[in-house]
């Protein structure tokens, strides 16, 4: 039986949290085959942040990034393994050393090509962590480059996987000791890094699970399992203990944070099941996503904040017909960018985006040469999967509706955000 588990940023973000996980591992009824891991806390936010101060002028701001990512990752070092061994230590150095050249040997090359050069850092920190202190304790593991496992085309930031090649490297493993291997990376077979997306770490996990046919695939967060609604903002949110891979995939795509949008359909394709489990709480009972879930239409509710809405109105009166929509969606593609509502007209096309600057803007500056707009800024979007009309009256009840979207499974509403609660309460009756 061979089980994947995932474990994200949260589940290793210190040295508190790394112990925490060997427990979990020495205690658990069955070792996993391939432990993926992602980058320590907030450290793939840290190496944007030190990405734009390298493409930047500010040198000082760079090297205070550099030493802060140093410090963070050395001080996890320290704590684990205290200061006699320095091991550990030195290959944290050494891969801190390989950032650095990176930045100045990539700093003025294409962006996408240098931000695929420099994130996956975060994880060959971590599971260089990761590893040495799971042998420390006698769980007994191998640390794997996912760069050379994970083959992918050259397709910066969303990398489309080379299954075959992937699937033979993968295979070649020894299934002897449990491999650790980076989420989120890969490499072009010419050996050039290449990422997955954001969130990519569940769809390593699922790669690497298709590729050995794996049992199962476990996915620990720090929540016990997938919610009709995210916790932390309906107080009345309830688990979802099964779940079809379509219906998954619908609340993926809506923006339900759990499960990367690309994870499920690998698992599909072979009939894998995936759990998602806690690992605060690892006895509480999973949420298992399969072939076999309950679709028992549950109302889900998904909120994206910080939204743009962009209405789009050609300059010269003509229609949004087909040769217009295409350039816009055109651009769109070329921006990087996903349309989380779309709406039109005759004359008009309603665009709602995430608020991303560097991709955001130029598709503006793009539209405004040939189209009239009208923008608003810092709204929040409410999708709802099978609601009902009296849901959509309540959550809507004492705010503007600046754009809206309904089919017959499927509702959204875009409000402005400062008339939304921090707090959301699900209506009475179909909330489970």
């Amino acid at each position: 039986m061979t089980t994947i588990f995932k474990f994200g940023g949260a589940s290793i973000k210190d040295a508190e949290a790394i112990r925490h996980l060997g427990k979990l591992l020495a205690g658990s009824h069955e070792r996993p085959q391939v432990l993926i891991i992602s980058a320590m806390g907030k450290t793939t936010n840290a190496l944007e942040a030190l990405l734009a101060a390298a493409r930047g002028s500010d040198e000082s701001d760079y090297r205070q990034r550099l030493q802060a990512l140093r410090n963070d990752h050395l001080a996890t070092v320290e704590a684990l393994f205290g200061t006699q061994d320095n091991a550990v230590a030195e290959r944290v150095e050494a891969l801190l050393s390989d950032l650095d050249a990176c930045q100045r040997k990539y700093r003025d090359a294409e962006r996408a090509h240098h931000y695929d050069r420099t994130i996956g850092f975060g994880e060959l920190l971590s599971t260089t962590i990761v590893s040495a202190w799971l042998n420390e304790i006698g769980i007994d593991n191998d640390w794997h480059d996912a760069r050379q496992l994970i083959i992918t085309d050259a397709t910066h930031q969303a990398a489309n996987v080379d299954w075959a090649e992937t699937s033979q490297r993968l295979q070649a493993l020894s299934s002897k000791r449990m491999g650790i291997i980076q989420g989120f990376i890969g490499a072009t077979a010419a050996g050039e890094s290449t990422t997955l997306g954001r969130e990519g770490s569940d769809f390593s996990a699922a790669i690497v699970a298709h590729c050995l046919d794996a049992s199962e695939v476990v996915i620990w967060k720090d929540v016990p399992g997938l919610f009709n609604a995210d916790p932390r903002r309906f107080d009345n949110a309830r688990q979802l203990m099964q779940i079809s891979y379509d219906e998954a995939i619908e609340l993926a795509w809506l923006g339900a944070k759990v499960i990367h949008p690309k994870t499920l359909a690998p698992l599909r394709e072979r009939q894998i099941p995936l759990k998602v489990r806690s690992f605060k709480t690892p006895d509480a009972a999973p949420s298992v996503i399969s072939e076999q879930g309950d679709d028992d239409a549950t109302p889900a509710y998904i909120l994206a904040e910080e939204q743009v809405l962009l209405d789009i109105q050609p300059q010269d009166f003509s229609f949004m017909d087909e040769p217009r929509q295409h350039q816009v969606f055109g651009w769109l593609v070329d921006a990087g960018l996903h349309a989380n509502l779309i709406d039109g007209g005759a004359m008009r096309l309603s665009l709602c985006l995430d608020a991303h600057p560097a991709r955001l803007e130029p598709f503006v500056e793009a539209l405004a040469a040939d189209y009239d707009l009208t923008r608003h800024d810092d709204l929040t979007l409410l999708s709802i999967r099978h609601p009902t009309q009296a849901q959509l009256d309540a959550l809507s009840a004492g705010r503007e509706v600046l754009a809206q979207r309904s089919n017959a499974f499927t509702a959204q509403r875009l409000f402005r955000r400062g008339e939304c609660p921090e707090t959301w309460r699900i209506p009475d009756g179909r909330d489970g």
